[in-house]
């Protein structure tokens, strides 16, 4: 009785007060378990228009295996710890097959609640098998934090011709979605290491380039078109581009052509604010991949050229392999595999 008479006494207006802050309370509670991330259409760096939610949910918080995995989770504190140390990889392999659940073939899944992506990570390779053990290591923990489904893909070149670093994501992305409705797709180099565990893997309404600072640039853009060593598309999106362009052999250019294709498909590309985009660069032990010296050709046509050059015009002959970390997929690639009509 005690309790009704004081409910009783209160005033309409603290009453109210209360029902409200209780409402608000709830619903922000909801928007950072059950909302998805926010997406940025002017396609700039999102800090300079609109500051993102940043609360992260409380170490208590109980996962609930009906709803969605949330994008903020207790586990992701932010700055990473980066070590270049160079390991073994069947260190690695030891230690992320047995300790951290790891599936034969690179797979992993959460169980305490329902995934919101399931991504595929493509790789790019070609003689940089020291790299991999350093980028898995980083990784995996990362991903796992994230409560996102994942696969590894690690597509290699063989034969003598340039590297065409292009041509293997459209390699990957074919063969990734014989193996899985994958919904969400990381283009990732090799050498690329996050250095923040809250720059959230996932996709979003626009592709998006996750490594927007690089300390190899002095963690500044190099210019507003950048879209290199780290993207994300859904599937979606990288069907409507037609995928990278296949023409691009040795370094440099493709990725300014796959920003083109994004625009010229009405899209635009976000970024992780502040210094959730940063990423330390292993330093490379030989000598790089040659420059493409048509680039600059192919770039004042890359409208002209994007339905034409893709995952259309794509041939190709696997060889696959499993190991305990990621699916191999080698391929000796030549121009003659992606033939283009004149344009």
């Amino acid at each position: 009785m005690v309790n009704w008479r004081w409910l009783l006494r209160m005033s309409n207006r603290s009453l109210l007060a209360f029902i409200f802050f209780f409402s608000m309370s709830t619903t922000c509670l909801y928007f950072i378990y059950v909302a998805p991330g926010i997406d940025y259409p002017d396609g700039s760096n999102s800090s300079e228009f609109l500051v993102q939610p940043t609360t992260y949910l409380p170490e208590n918080f109980t996962y609930a295996q009906n709803l969605p995995c949330p994008e903020r989770l207790p586990s992701m504190k932010g700055l990473m710890e980066v070590n270049m140390t160079e390991i073994p990889v069947e260190e690695i392999e030891l230690k992320f097959s047995k300790l951290f659940g790891i599936e034969f073939g690179g797979h992993w899944k959460p169980k305490d609640c329902r995934v919101r992506w399931k991504v595929a990570i493509l790789i790019p390779f070609r003689n940089r098998h020291e790299h991999l053990p350093i980028l898995f290591q980083h990784l995996i923990p990362m991903l796992q934090k994230q409560r996102l489904q994942f696969a590894f893909y690690v597509i290699e070149q063989s034969g003598s011709q340039p590297f065409n670093r292009a041509m293997l994501f459209n390699v990957g992305f074919l063969e990734a979605m014989k193996d899985l409705d994958w919904d969400c797709l990381i283009f990732h180099d090799v050498d690329h290491i996050p250095e923040n565990d809250r720059n959230y893997y996932g996709c979003g309404q626009m592709p998006r380039h996750f490594a927007a600072k690089l300390d190899k640039y002095m963690y500044i853009l190099p210019y507003s078109e950048f879209f290199g060593g780290v993207s994300g598309l859904t599937v979606e999106q990288f069907r409507k581009i037609n995928g990278f362009p296949n023409a691009f052999w040795g370094w440099g250019g493709e990725d300014d052509d796959l920003w083109n294709r994004v625009h010229y498909a009405g899209l635009n590309v976000t970024r992780p604010e502040g210094e959730i985009g940063k990423y330390k660069s292993i330093p490379h032990h030989h000598k790089g991949e040659v420059q493409f010296l048509g680039r600059y050709k192919l770039l004042r046509y890359s409208k002209e050229r994007q339905h034409l050059d893709g995952l259309n015009n794509l041939l190709y002959s696997p060889h696959i392999s499993l190991s305990s970390l990621y699916k191999n997929i080698t391929v000796d690639l030549y121009p003659e595999l992606a033939p283009i009509m004149d344009y």
